[in-house]
């Protein structure tokens, strides 16, 4: 029996207490952490659980209570802190998203998970999604070809009240704006398909929405491979509709979720022929459709791949390396987006973006937060 003890109980803390009550054969939840215990005391009554509440993770590490998994649901500026102090406990972590705010917290993280012997996995559930997670299968079947270009759109849509809590709109406390919190789930699952991070980026920010806010609110950011392939990423909150999406062009076909295949062939001329390829079209639907459904999606689908990898001594799928590699581009876009200016990786710890306080320094303020609620409900 996994004991799994959640810190930060805000509004994804959902997902993860209702992943665990999944499996109540595997695991249990012995206690619940919230700066606010009000807000833990809900949530305890609400799903009916029998655990203590700790109003800061420091003295729920020194209670004695035997925590073998710890979720950190936090805000991303204190991820670092809670998970590397877990760690030091002698306790495997799973961080939300983003992993942290710099890089050099994601080091300093990977460096406790080293030093204690103990797992790191990083929320990217998305990867765990039928969609996504047999586009990437079928990517990998090679039936496609070379990609080619990969365009990533992170659409999604916050009223201008979103930036009113405390934390958000910030980027001392947040981060950052949409790129961070938001793309990061395209951003990971733009890295797990390419296989590969780019080598250079550029970018733009704005803010053209929400004036209650210090960050961006769309970013727009090409990313240049090694190999020549190129990706485009959106990021937005402005976006009605959420459209979300990724779409793979590859050298003989045309990708994307939610699942759809387009492949043309050449006429003597060089122009499209007008029925396309078939053949290349139904063999690419139907290894699509062949591909099992995954036993549980979203969050429960990862807690399920953390339990494995706990129970067999085995890695998770998301590892603290791979929350890194989100960050890192992440990283890329701002500092381009500050800077005006193309960034190469992988970024070194010279570098600007590298620490916090760098990235700080150089964070342009759209507007100036005015409004700081402690609830939005």
């Amino acid at each position: 029996m996994i004991n799994a003890a959640i810190v930060g109980t805000g509004n994804i803390s959902s997902a993860h207490i209702e992943g665990l009550l999944t499996f109540p054969d595997r695991c249990k939840i012995v206690a619940l952490c919230d700066i606010y215990p009000k807000k833990a005391e809900a949530v305890k009554e609400k799903y009916g659980l029998d655990c203590p509440v700790f109003a800061d993770h420091k003295s729920m590490l020194a209670s004695g209570i035997k925590i073998d998994l710890v979720h950190v649901c936090t805000p991303p500026y204190v991820h670092a802190e809670i998970a590397i102090n877990s760690m030091d406990a002698g306790c495997n972590v799973l961080v939300e998203k983003p992993m942290a705010a710099c890089l050099a917290e994601c080091d300093e993280m990977l460096e406790a998970k080293k030093r204690n012997k103990v797992m790191l996995a990083c929320v990217a559930q998305n990867r765990f999604r039928n969609s996504v997670y047999k586009l990437k299968k079928t990517m990998d079947s090679g039936l496609a070809g070379k990609l080619c270009f990969a365009r990533v759109e992170s659409a999604w849509w916050r009223g201008h009240c979103y930036y009113d809590l405390w934390w958000r709109g910030t980027w001392e406390k947040e981060g950052g704006g949409p790129t961070l919190n938001h793309a990061v789930h395209h951003i990971d699952m733009l890295n797990w398909i390419e296989g590969k991070l780019p080598d250079s980026v550029i970018a733009m920010l704005t803010n053209v929405m929400h004036d209650n806010a210090e960050v961006e609110d769309l970013s727009v950011a090409c990313l240049h491979y090694a190999d020549r392939s190129m990706a485009q990423l959106t990021s937005s909150v402005v976006h009605h509709g959420e459209e979300q999406g990724i779409v793979l062009q590859c050298s003989d076909a045309k990708l994307s979720s939610s699942w759809d295949v387009k492949a043309e062939i050449s006429q003597s001329n060089g122009f499209p022929c007008k029925e396309g390829n078939p053949e290349l079209k139904k063999r690419l639907d139907e290894f699509y459709k062949s591909i099992p459904d995954l036993p549980h999606e979203g969050h429960t689908g990862e807690i399920d791949d953390v339990l494995n990898a706990l129970e067999t001594g085995g890695s998770p799928l998301i590892t603290g390396i791979d929350g890194r590699k989100t960050v890192e581009v992440i990283t890329a876009v701002y500092m381009a987006g500050f800077l005006g200016h193309t960034i190469k990786l992988p970024i070194s710890k010279g570098d600007t973006g590298y620490t916090f306080e760098g990235i700080l320094k150089n964070a342009v303020h759209f507007y100036e937060k005015k409004t700081s609620l402690e609830s939005l409900n």
